[in-house]
Protein backbone atom coordinates (compact mmCIF):
# COMPACT_ATOMS: atom_id res chain seq x y z
CA UNK A 1 0.00 0.00 0.00
CA UNK A 2 1.73 3.71 -0.90
CA UNK A 3 0.74 7.20 -0.91
CA UNK A 4 2.02 9.98 -3.41
CA UNK A 5 2.50 13.37 -1.41
CA UNK A 6 4.23 16.25 -3.49
CA UNK A 7 7.98 17.23 -1.61
CA UNK A 8 8.90 20.70 -2.52
CA UNK A 9 11.99 21.62 -0.96
CA UNK A 10 13.72 20.71 2.00
CA UNK A 11 16.05 22.72 4.87
CA UNK A 12 17.32 21.54 7.71
CA UNK A 13 20.31 22.47 10.46
CA UNK A 14 23.31 20.18 9.77
CA UNK A 15 23.01 19.10 5.95
CA UNK A 16 20.97 21.33 3.56
CA UNK A 17 20.25 20.94 0.19
CA UNK A 18 19.17 23.14 -3.13
CA UNK A 19 18.61 22.41 -6.52
CA UNK A 20 21.94 21.68 -9.29
CA UNK A 21 19.21 22.94 -11.31
CA UNK A 22 16.76 25.76 -11.70
CA UNK A 23 14.01 23.42 -11.31
CA UNK A 24 14.42 19.89 -10.30
CA UNK A 25 13.01 16.66 -12.14
CA UNK A 26 12.21 14.65 -9.29
CA UNK A 27 11.87 14.59 -5.43
CA UNK A 28 10.65 11.73 -3.77
CA UNK A 29 10.70 10.65 -0.39
CA UNK A 30 9.36 6.76 1.03
CA UNK A 31 8.43 6.93 4.55
CA UNK A 32 8.10 3.20 6.06
CA UNK A 33 6.01 1.48 8.99
CA UNK A 34 5.79 -1.83 8.88
CA UNK A 35 4.07 -2.83 5.72
CA UNK A 36 2.75 0.82 5.20
CA UNK A 37 5.13 2.43 3.02
CA UNK A 38 3.87 5.94 1.99
CA UNK A 39 5.89 7.55 -0.95
CA UNK A 40 6.61 10.73 -1.30
CA UNK A 41 7.51 12.67 -4.71
CA UNK A 42 7.26 16.13 -7.13
CA UNK A 43 8.10 17.27 -10.22
CA UNK A 44 9.10 20.85 -9.49
CA UNK A 45 11.01 20.81 -6.91
CA UNK A 46 12.77 24.00 -5.43
CA UNK A 47 14.57 23.84 -2.51
CA UNK A 48 15.81 20.66 -0.54
CA UNK A 49 17.32 20.74 2.74
CA UNK A 50 18.15 18.34 5.79
CA UNK A 51 19.69 18.53 8.97
CA UNK A 52 21.66 15.16 10.86
CA UNK A 53 23.04 15.33 13.86
CA UNK A 54 26.29 13.73 15.20
CA UNK A 55 25.66 10.99 17.73
CA UNK A 56 27.46 8.22 19.42
CA UNK A 57 28.65 5.36 16.97
CA UNK A 58 26.64 2.99 16.62
CA UNK A 59 26.82 -0.80 16.60
CA UNK A 60 23.62 -2.09 14.71
CA UNK A 61 21.15 -0.86 12.05
CA UNK A 62 19.00 2.63 13.43
CA UNK A 63 15.57 1.79 14.38
CA UNK A 64 13.70 3.95 12.71
CA UNK A 65 9.74 5.12 13.03
CA UNK A 66 6.98 7.48 11.33
CA UNK A 67 3.85 8.55 11.98
CA UNK A 68 1.16 8.33 10.52
CA UNK A 69 1.02 9.00 7.06
CA UNK A 70 -2.14 11.09 6.89
CA UNK A 71 -0.32 13.54 9.25
CA UNK A 72 1.73 15.35 6.48
CA UNK A 73 0.43 17.17 3.78
CA UNK A 74 1.29 16.53 0.21
CA UNK A 75 3.54 19.75 -0.43
CA UNK A 76 5.92 21.58 1.70
CA UNK A 77 8.75 23.83 0.13
CA UNK A 78 10.96 23.14 2.57
CA UNK A 79 11.64 20.09 4.33
CA UNK A 80 13.97 19.80 7.51
CA UNK A 81 15.10 16.00 8.30
CA UNK A 82 16.23 16.61 11.95
CA UNK A 83 15.31 17.75 14.45
CA UNK A 84 18.60 19.21 16.33
CA UNK A 85 20.07 22.75 17.08
CA UNK A 86 20.63 23.16 13.39
CA UNK A 87 17.41 22.12 12.48
CA UNK A 88 15.03 23.38 14.18
CA UNK A 89 16.85 26.85 14.44
CA UNK A 90 16.81 26.87 10.40
CA UNK A 91 13.16 25.77 9.79
CA UNK A 92 12.54 28.92 11.99
CA UNK A 93 14.44 31.20 9.50
CA UNK A 94 13.12 29.25 6.49
CA UNK A 95 9.91 29.85 8.15
CA UNK A 96 9.75 33.42 8.27
CA UNK A 97 10.90 33.30 4.33
CA UNK A 98 8.51 31.13 2.88
CA UNK A 99 5.83 30.87 5.44
CA UNK A 100 4.88 27.91 8.05
CA UNK A 101 2.92 25.84 5.96
CA UNK A 102 5.58 25.30 3.01
CA UNK A 103 8.18 24.02 6.32
CA UNK A 104 8.45 20.27 7.81
CA UNK A 105 10.27 18.59 9.88
CA UNK A 106 11.24 15.21 9.69
CA UNK A 107 12.09 14.01 13.59
CA UNK A 108 11.60 10.83 15.72
CA UNK A 109 12.63 11.95 18.81
CA UNK A 110 9.65 12.81 21.84
CA UNK A 111 12.15 15.05 23.38
CA UNK A 112 14.20 17.88 22.50
CA UNK A 113 17.14 18.25 24.71
CA UNK A 114 19.88 21.37 25.18
CA UNK A 115 23.04 19.04 25.64
CA UNK A 116 25.32 21.38 26.82
CA UNK A 117 23.83 21.55 30.20
CA UNK A 118 24.17 18.28 30.87
CA UNK A 119 27.71 18.78 32.02
CA UNK A 120 26.31 20.20 34.95
CA UNK A 121 23.59 17.78 35.12
CA UNK A 122 26.30 14.96 36.11
CA UNK A 123 28.04 17.26 38.36
CA UNK A 124 25.05 17.50 40.20
CA UNK A 125 24.64 21.59 40.12
CA UNK A 126 21.30 21.06 37.41
CA UNK A 127 18.42 18.73 37.08
CA UNK A 128 18.13 16.78 33.86
CA UNK A 129 14.63 18.00 33.86
CA UNK A 130 15.39 21.36 32.95
CA UNK A 131 17.51 20.17 29.90
CA UNK A 132 14.48 18.74 27.95
CA UNK A 133 11.12 19.86 26.09
CA UNK A 134 8.59 18.03 24.81
CA UNK A 135 9.95 18.55 20.50
CA UNK A 136 6.28 19.43 19.47
CA UNK A 137 7.13 22.68 21.93
CA UNK A 138 10.06 23.61 20.21
CA UNK A 139 9.31 23.24 16.68
CA UNK A 140 7.91 26.41 15.00
CA UNK A 141 4.65 27.34 15.39
CA UNK A 142 2.53 26.04 12.08
CA UNK A 143 5.68 23.84 11.01
CA UNK A 144 4.41 19.95 10.28
CA UNK A 145 6.38 17.19 12.38
CA UNK A 146 6.82 14.10 10.32
CA UNK A 147 7.73 11.77 13.36
CA UNK A 148 10.25 9.44 10.98
CA UNK A 149 14.43 9.26 10.51
CA UNK A 150 15.80 9.88 7.28
CA UNK A 151 17.84 6.38 6.36
CA UNK A 152 18.60 7.11 2.38
CA UNK A 153 20.06 10.56 0.82
CA UNK A 154 20.37 10.63 -2.78
CA UNK A 155 21.35 14.14 -3.63
CA UNK A 156 21.87 13.25 -7.88
CA UNK A 157 17.85 12.36 -7.87
CA UNK A 158 16.92 14.58 -5.24
CA UNK A 159 15.48 11.82 -2.90
CA UNK A 160 15.08 10.84 0.54
CA UNK A 161 13.79 7.47 1.81
CA UNK A 162 13.10 7.35 5.97
CA UNK A 163 12.23 4.20 7.76
CA UNK A 164 10.40 3.39 11.28
CA UNK A 165 28.05 2.58 14.29
CA UNK A 166 32.11 1.61 15.64
CA UNK A 167 31.98 1.45 19.34
CA UNK A 168 33.51 0.09 22.87
CA UNK A 169 34.30 -3.16 23.85
CA UNK A 170 31.61 -3.86 27.44
CA UNK A 171 29.66 -0.88 26.51
CA UNK A 172 26.54 -0.05 26.49
CA UNK A 173 26.19 -2.86 28.66
CA UNK A 174 28.46 -1.70 30.87
CA UNK A 175 26.70 1.34 32.01
CA UNK A 176 24.18 -0.74 33.93
CA UNK A 177 26.89 -1.71 36.64
CA UNK A 178 27.46 1.30 39.37
CA UNK A 179 30.60 3.54 39.11
CA UNK A 180 30.64 4.10 35.18
CA UNK A 181 28.78 7.49 33.72
CA UNK A 182 28.39 9.74 30.58
CA UNK A 183 27.26 13.21 30.06
CA UNK A 184 26.71 12.60 26.71
CA UNK A 185 23.36 10.60 27.20
CA UNK A 186 20.51 11.45 28.37
CA UNK A 187 20.35 7.88 29.53
CA UNK A 188 23.41 8.06 31.52
CA UNK A 189 24.46 11.74 32.55
CA UNK A 190 22.10 11.07 35.69
CA UNK A 191 24.84 7.64 36.21
CA UNK A 192 27.74 9.97 36.39
CA UNK A 193 26.26 12.26 39.24
CA UNK A 194 25.43 8.89 40.90
CA UNK A 195 29.05 7.35 40.81
CA UNK A 196 30.86 11.16 41.46
CA UNK A 197 28.20 10.51 44.83
CA UNK A 198 29.91 6.86 45.72
CA UNK A 199 33.19 7.48 45.39
CA UNK A 200 34.71 6.74 47.98
CA UNK A 201 38.39 6.08 47.00
CA UNK A 202 41.06 5.00 44.34
CA UNK A 203 41.13 6.24 40.47
CA UNK A 204 38.45 8.48 39.07
CA UNK A 205 39.19 8.37 35.30
CA UNK A 206 37.55 10.56 32.41
CA UNK A 207 38.37 9.52 28.72
CA UNK A 208 38.33 11.74 25.71
CA UNK A 209 38.34 9.04 22.24
CA UNK A 210 40.06 8.85 19.37
CA UNK A 211 36.98 9.98 17.23
CA UNK A 212 35.60 14.32 16.65
CA UNK A 213 33.10 14.68 19.49
CA UNK A 214 30.28 17.22 20.04
CA UNK A 215 32.03 20.28 22.71
CA UNK A 216 35.53 18.72 22.78
CA UNK A 217 35.97 20.77 26.14
CA UNK A 218 33.10 18.73 27.75
CA UNK A 219 35.36 15.58 28.56
CA UNK A 220 37.49 17.54 30.72
CA UNK A 221 34.82 19.84 32.45
CA UNK A 222 33.31 16.86 34.21
CA UNK A 223 36.69 16.33 35.53
CA UNK A 224 37.36 19.43 36.95
CA UNK A 225 33.51 19.66 38.71
CA UNK A 226 34.14 16.20 39.93
CA UNK A 227 37.63 17.54 41.47
CA UNK A 228 35.63 20.25 43.05
CA UNK A 229 33.27 18.65 44.40
CA UNK A 230 35.55 15.86 46.13
CA UNK A 231 37.31 18.37 47.74
CA UNK A 232 34.02 19.99 48.68
CA UNK A 233 33.18 16.51 50.41
CA UNK A 234 36.56 15.78 51.87
CA UNK A 235 37.17 13.14 49.30
CA UNK A 236 39.92 14.85 47.25
CA UNK A 237 43.22 13.32 49.45
CA UNK A 238 41.81 9.81 48.43
CA UNK A 239 40.85 10.67 44.65
CA UNK A 240 43.56 10.08 41.90
CA UNK A 241 41.93 11.98 39.08
CA UNK A 242 43.16 11.09 36.09
CA UNK A 243 42.36 12.26 32.27
CA UNK A 244 43.05 9.73 29.53
CA UNK A 245 42.85 11.44 26.29
CA UNK A 246 43.63 10.90 22.54
CA UNK A 247 44.84 13.83 21.65
CA UNK A 248 47.94 15.41 22.01
CA UNK A 249 47.24 18.76 23.79
CA UNK A 250 44.54 19.67 26.36
CA UNK A 251 43.18 22.48 24.08
CA UNK A 252 43.50 23.56 20.57
CA UNK A 253 43.85 27.52 21.44
CA UNK A 254 47.51 27.75 22.89
CA UNK A 255 45.70 30.91 25.03
CA UNK A 256 43.32 28.48 26.87
CA UNK A 257 46.09 25.24 27.10
CA UNK A 258 48.31 27.27 28.76
CA UNK A 259 45.68 28.29 31.18
CA UNK A 260 44.06 24.80 31.71
CA UNK A 261 47.68 23.49 32.12
CA UNK A 262 47.98 26.02 35.37
CA UNK A 263 45.06 24.37 37.01
CA UNK A 264 46.06 20.59 35.86
CA UNK A 265 49.36 21.00 38.03
CA UNK A 266 47.42 23.48 40.90
CA UNK A 267 45.02 20.53 41.45
CA UNK A 268 47.09 17.94 41.21
CA UNK A 269 45.45 16.14 38.30
CA UNK A 270 46.99 13.45 36.16
CA UNK A 271 46.88 13.84 32.13
CA UNK A 272 47.68 11.11 29.56
CA UNK A 273 47.98 11.96 26.32
CA UNK A 274 47.50 9.62 22.96
CA UNK A 275 45.42 6.98 25.11
CA UNK A 276 42.21 5.66 23.99
CA UNK A 277 39.43 3.72 26.06
CA UNK A 278 39.06 0.73 23.70
CA UNK A 279 37.18 -1.94 26.29
CA UNK A 280 35.79 -1.57 29.97
CA UNK A 281 35.63 -4.63 32.21
CA UNK A 282 32.70 -3.43 34.06
CA UNK A 283 32.08 -6.31 36.32
CA UNK A 284 35.83 -6.03 37.25
CA UNK A 285 35.81 -2.03 37.02
CA UNK A 286 38.85 -1.92 34.33
CA UNK A 287 39.21 0.05 32.08
CA UNK A 288 41.81 -0.94 29.46
CA UNK A 289 43.69 1.86 26.74
CA UNK A 290 45.52 2.01 24.17
CA UNK A 291 48.66 3.93 23.39
CA UNK A 292 47.87 5.35 20.04
CA UNK A 293 51.62 5.98 19.32
CA UNK A 294 52.27 2.46 19.73
CA UNK A 295 49.47 0.68 18.23
CA UNK A 296 48.51 -2.31 20.05
CA UNK A 297 49.82 -1.86 23.56
CA UNK A 298 47.33 -1.50 26.33
CA UNK A 299 47.18 -0.94 30.15
CA UNK A 300 44.48 -1.78 32.41
CA UNK A 301 43.36 0.68 34.77
CA UNK A 302 41.30 -0.22 37.97
CA UNK A 303 38.76 2.42 38.48
CA UNK A 304 36.17 3.75 41.51
CA UNK A 305 34.74 5.80 38.56
CA UNK A 306 34.41 6.04 35.45
CA UNK A 307 33.50 8.74 33.13
CA UNK A 308 33.30 7.73 28.98
CA UNK A 309 33.19 10.04 26.36
CA UNK A 310 32.19 7.58 23.65
CA UNK A 311 33.60 7.68 19.97
CA UNK A 312 31.55 9.19 17.68
CA UNK A 313 30.80 9.43 13.94
CA UNK A 314 28.24 10.79 11.38
CA UNK A 315 24.98 8.75 10.90
CA UNK A 316 25.62 5.68 8.56
CA UNK A 317 23.04 7.23 6.38
CA UNK A 318 25.30 10.33 5.60
CA UNK A 319 28.27 8.17 5.51
CA UNK A 320 27.36 5.89 2.62
CA UNK A 321 25.92 9.11 0.57
CA UNK A 322 27.15 11.15 -2.09
CA UNK A 323 26.91 14.34 -0.26
CA UNK A 324 29.79 13.20 2.48
CA UNK A 325 34.09 13.28 1.75
CA UNK A 326 36.24 10.37 2.66
CA UNK A 327 35.92 10.47 6.51
CA UNK A 328 31.75 10.49 6.04
CA UNK A 329 31.18 14.27 7.06
CA UNK A 330 29.09 16.57 4.68
CA UNK A 331 31.53 18.41 2.63
CA UNK A 332 30.86 21.67 2.39
CA UNK A 333 32.79 24.96 1.82
CA UNK A 334 34.27 26.69 4.81
CA UNK A 335 33.32 30.00 4.28
CA UNK A 336 29.52 29.61 2.44
CA UNK A 337 28.35 26.19 3.89
CA UNK A 338 27.87 24.99 0.22
CA UNK A 339 28.33 21.79 -0.92
CA UNK A 340 31.76 21.59 -2.76
CA UNK A 341 30.00 18.96 -5.36
CA UNK A 342 26.17 19.50 -5.35
CA UNK A 343 25.46 23.14 -5.32
CA UNK A 344 21.86 22.24 -4.35
CA UNK A 345 23.23 21.07 -0.43
CA UNK A 346 24.23 22.66 2.32
CA UNK A 347 25.47 21.77 5.61
CA UNK A 348 25.39 22.55 9.20
CA UNK A 349 26.65 21.80 12.26
CA UNK A 350 27.94 18.45 14.04
CA UNK A 351 27.31 16.42 10.79
CA UNK A 352 29.67 18.71 8.47
CA UNK A 353 33.55 18.61 8.10
CA UNK A 354 33.89 22.36 8.55
CA UNK A 355 37.43 22.67 10.94
CA UNK A 356 36.07 23.93 14.26
CA UNK A 357 34.46 22.69 17.13
CA UNK A 358 31.41 21.25 16.85
CA UNK A 359 29.50 23.13 19.20
CA UNK A 360 25.66 25.37 19.85
CA UNK A 361 28.00 28.53 19.84
CA UNK A 362 28.92 27.09 15.95
CA UNK A 363 25.76 25.91 15.23
CA UNK A 364 24.29 29.82 15.87
CA UNK A 365 27.02 31.49 14.10
CA UNK A 366 26.53 29.34 11.37
CA UNK A 367 22.43 29.64 11.12
CA UNK A 368 23.37 32.98 10.75
CA UNK A 369 25.29 32.93 7.35
CA UNK A 370 23.40 29.84 5.90
CA UNK A 371 20.55 32.30 6.04
CA UNK A 372 21.67 34.80 4.15
CA UNK A 373 23.38 32.19 1.57
CA UNK A 374 20.04 30.10 0.74
CA UNK A 375 18.30 33.79 0.37
CA UNK A 376 21.08 34.64 -1.75
CA UNK A 377 20.70 31.45 -3.91
CA UNK A 378 16.57 31.67 -3.88
CA UNK A 379 17.66 35.20 -5.26
CA UNK A 380 19.76 33.68 -8.36
CA UNK A 381 22.98 35.99 -6.23
CA UNK A 382 26.12 35.00 -4.82
CA UNK A 383 26.88 34.36 -1.38
CA UNK A 384 28.80 37.08 0.15
CA UNK A 385 28.61 36.25 3.48
CA UNK A 386 31.30 34.32 4.77
CA UNK A 387 32.09 31.79 8.13
CA UNK A 388 34.93 32.51 9.61
CA UNK A 389 35.06 29.38 11.94
CA UNK A 390 33.72 31.35 14.95
CA UNK A 391 32.63 28.55 17.75
CA UNK A 392 32.71 28.53 21.44
CA UNK A 393 33.43 26.25 24.57
CA UNK A 394 32.41 27.49 27.88
CA UNK A 395 35.24 25.62 30.11
CA UNK A 396 33.69 24.83 32.85
CA UNK A 397 36.42 24.58 35.79
CA UNK A 398 34.26 24.64 39.20
CA UNK A 399 30.57 24.87 40.63
CA UNK A 400 30.98 28.60 40.36
CA UNK A 401 34.06 29.54 37.23
CA UNK A 402 34.61 28.99 33.48
CA UNK A 403 36.83 29.84 31.49
CA UNK A 404 34.88 31.20 28.30
CA UNK A 405 36.77 30.19 24.77
CA UNK A 406 35.90 31.50 21.79
CA UNK A 407 38.01 31.22 18.80
CA UNK A 408 37.89 31.00 14.94
CA UNK A 409 39.57 28.09 12.18
CA UNK A 410 42.48 29.12 12.53
CA UNK A 411 42.33 28.25 16.30
CA UNK A 412 43.24 32.24 16.86
CA UNK A 413 40.93 33.56 20.14
CA UNK A 414 37.80 35.49 18.81
CA UNK A 415 36.63 36.93 22.45
CA UNK A 416 33.38 38.78 22.72
CA UNK A 417 33.87 40.78 25.82
CA UNK A 418 36.88 43.38 26.81
CA UNK A 419 38.57 41.65 29.14
CA UNK A 420 40.75 38.41 29.20
CA UNK A 421 38.73 35.37 28.66
CA UNK A 422 41.53 32.78 29.55
CA UNK A 423 40.56 34.02 33.66
CA UNK A 424 38.47 32.10 35.45
CA UNK A 425 35.16 33.92 36.05
CA UNK A 426 31.94 33.51 38.11
CA UNK A 427 30.37 35.53 35.88
CA UNK A 428 30.64 33.36 32.99
CA UNK A 429 29.85 30.53 35.14
CA UNK A 430 26.11 32.13 35.44
CA UNK A 431 26.24 33.12 31.62
CA UNK A 432 27.11 29.31 30.89
CA UNK A 433 24.34 27.98 33.37
CA UNK A 434 21.47 30.79 33.18
CA UNK A 435 22.20 32.88 30.45
CA UNK A 436 22.82 30.86 27.71
CA UNK A 437 20.20 28.13 27.98
CA UNK A 438 17.68 31.27 28.15
CA UNK A 439 19.21 31.82 24.84
CA UNK A 440 18.50 28.72 23.41
CA UNK A 441 15.13 28.36 23.96
CA UNK A 442 13.99 31.44 23.49
CA UNK A 443 15.70 32.88 20.83
CA UNK A 444 18.14 30.38 18.77
CA UNK A 445 15.74 28.01 18.23
CA UNK A 446 13.57 30.69 16.84
CA UNK A 447 16.02 31.72 14.25
CA UNK A 448 16.50 35.17 16.20
CA UNK A 449 19.71 34.38 17.56
CA UNK A 450 23.26 34.15 15.34
CA UNK A 451 25.84 34.27 17.77
CA UNK A 452 27.53 37.54 19.46
CA UNK A 453 29.35 38.74 16.83
CA UNK A 454 27.07 42.05 17.28
CA UNK A 455 28.39 42.35 20.57
CA UNK A 456 31.60 42.02 19.73
CA UNK A 457 31.48 44.55 17.72
CA UNK A 458 29.64 46.89 19.74
CA UNK A 459 32.03 45.88 23.14
CA UNK A 460 35.48 46.46 21.04
CA UNK A 461 34.65 49.56 19.36
CA UNK A 462 33.86 48.16 15.98
CA UNK A 463 37.02 45.99 15.55
CA UNK A 464 36.97 42.33 15.09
Amino acid sequence: MSHDRRVGSSDTGDLHCLSRKPRLEKACSSLKMSSLVPRVCSPSTRLFACVLRLGPQQAGPLQLHTGPPHSAKNHYEVLVLGGGSGGITMAARMRRRVGAENVAIVEPSERHFYQPIWTLVGAGAKQLSSSGRPTTCVIPSGVEWIKARVVELNPDENCIRTDNGKEIKGLPEGFAHPKIGSNYSVKTVEKTWKALQDFKEGNAIFTFPNTPVKCAGAPQKIMYLSEAYFRKTGKRSKANIIFNTALGAIFGVKKYADALQEIIQGRNLTVNYRQNLIEVRADKQEAVFENLDKPGETHVISYEMLHVTPPMSPPDVLKTSPVADAAGWVDVDKETLQHKRYPNVFGIGDCTNLPTSKTAAAVAAQSGILDKTISGIMKNQTPKKKYDGYTSCPLVTGYNRVILAEFDYNAQPLETFPFDQSKERLSMYLMKADMMPFLYWNLMLRGYWGGPAFLRKLFHLGMS
